[in-house]
């Protein structure tokens, strides 16, 4: 169950995912909405907020109530990567539209930037899709993107492949 390990969410939790999943059957949350189940961990097991989360996702998915990639706002494709250049020239091929009409054959609309940190982007198709920029050094950054409020999960896969060319074509700017 997970990519969380039994023994794991016990030794945090106090419980294991049998436990959890046993008390959440028997309270009757496979008919609650995600806030819901959420919820009845912080009140009558004062889980935290992460471990509220974790739980109550892993539980839906168990359920079938959720498929991997579903958030409750549709589905979510993320993709990261390593770049050798510093945060502040990969932010500018995001940003400025010039530089980015090399690489994004799109035209997305940028809601709200906080320079050489992120992007918050609608999509010409009115999904989002959030970036981050994490520097590594002065020579180096971790770039993540996540393309949410997709239709199912197909689009997630969809999304990943293209997102992938993007950064290739983005990464062979920077040399």
């Amino acid at each position: 169950m997970g990519t969380i390990s039994s023994d794991a969410v016990q030794a945090k939790t106090g419980k294991s995912w049998d436990d959890w999943f046993a008390l959440l059957d028997s309270a009757g949350a496979a008919h609650w909405p995600h806030k819901e189940t959420a919820a009845w961990l912080l009140t009558t097991h004062a889980v935290t907020a992460w471990w509220r989360q974790m739980i109550t996702v892993e539980y839906e998915r168990a359920r079938g109530l959720r498929q991997v990639c579903e958030k409750v706002d549709g589905f979510s494709a993320s993709i990261s990567r390593t770049l050798h250049a510093p945060a502040e020239r990969v932010y500018q091929l995001w940003a400025e539209t010039g530089l980015r009409q090399q690489w994004l054959p799109a035209d997305p609309k940028i809601r709200k930037a906080t320079e050489n940190r992120s992007l918050r982007i609608t999509w010409p198709d009115g999904t989002n899709v959030d970036v981050m920029f994490y520097p590594k050094g002065d020579t180096k950054m971790q770039l993540t993107v996540e393309h949410a409020r997709l239709a199912n999960a197909a689009a997630v896969q969809t999304q990943k492949e293209f997102w992938s060319a993007a950064l290739v074509r983005l990464k062979a700017l920077l040399v």
